[in-house]
């Protein structure tokens, strides 16, 4: 591939990282609104920023096509379903962590979440691990169980979104579809569920009716859509230009900035447990990116 064509990818990719990164930033800004009501919102406002781009683009006649295909393969359909559903937990969960003074929390599930995506390609697709990659898992999970030890609490929310992002990976790998249409079809599928939520929603919560009383808030809660659909849109263009690798060492911008916002930006406490915990498991991406760096080089 062109050079010009990697430092494309590289860029695209790097942007999207970027992106999600500061995206606690963007939620903070609306924390007065309930995180279901702001989830609703993404999702419709997501699906109507969908379907204008396909217009854009003049994807609507391919899109329709590739609808079409997925109904009559079941396995597809189910899985996308279920990838809906899925990144809907995790995009309410975390809008609620950001909400709730959780950024390190969630910035600790994003390191978690490729050592998941490692387990579940162990236990789903039956991926064989190295002495490394095995002993990089076993590291983070002994920084996640002294978390857990030392405070006597599991943390669910790190967890919780490691995983489901993990689901949503593993579900967009067994359905291979372009993210265009994957976004596009996710939304629809939940969108009548959030639009039928904003519509009977109380009139103090931010629902349709209420929502243009504040101008900044409705720009935010619609703006939720190009929020959504732009780093997606980055990342699959990035994805398609460099290799796997260079993909595995960038994703880590996102939690590092949710990390660096956390502390130094929401004044969140940053104990010496985070830090053992943090280091374990900055240690076990290290070996396991260096390790997945050297398989394809």
């Amino acid at each position: 591939m062109p050079y010009k064509e990697k430092q494309i990818g590289i860029l695209s990719a790097a942007g999207a990282y970027l992106l999600w990164g500061v995206l606690p930033i963007y939620w903070k800004s609306i924390n007065m609104v309930p995180p279901v009501t702001v989830l609703a919102h993404r999702v419709v406002w997501s699906f109507v920023f969908m379907l204008i781009l396909l217009l854009i683009l003049n994807k609507w006649q391919s899109f329709i096509q590739e609808c079409k295909a997925i109904l009559s393969n079941k396995k597809k359909w189910i899985g996308l379903i279920f990838a809906s559903l899925v990144i809907s937990v995790n995009w309410l969960l975390f809008i609620w962590a950001v909400n709730s003074d959780h950024v390190i929390q969630a910035s600790l599930g994003y390191y978690i979440n490729p050592l998941i995506s490692i387990l579940l390609g162990i236990v789903v697709l039956k991926e064989r691990l190295n002495k490394w990659e095995i002993f990089s898992v076993g590291l983070a999970a002994c920084g996640v169980l002294y978390l857990t030890f030392y405070y006597g609490v599991f943390p669910w929310v790190s967890i919780i979104l490691a995983i489901s992002f993990g689901i949503y990976g593993l579900l967009k790998k067994i359905v291979a579809i372009s993210s265009l249409y994957g976004l596009t079809l996710e939304t629809l599928i939940v969108f009548p569920i959030a639009l039928i939520y904003l519509c009977v929603t109380p009139t103090d919560s931010s629902s349709f009716v209420t929502m243009w009383d504040s101008e900044t808030t409705a720009i935010i809660l619609v703006g939720s859509g190009l929020v959504t659909a732009v780093p997606l849109l980055l990342f699959a263009e990035g994805a398609k230009k460099i290799s796997l690798s260079m993909i595995g060492f960038l994703q880590y911008i996102a939690p590092t900035l949710m990390l660096l916002l956390g502390v130094f930006v929401y004044d969140e406490v940053f104990t010496s447990a985070h830090t053992v915990a943090f280091l374990f498991i900055w240690i076990a991406l290290a070996i396991y990116t260096s390790s997945r760096m050297i398989a394809f080089s």
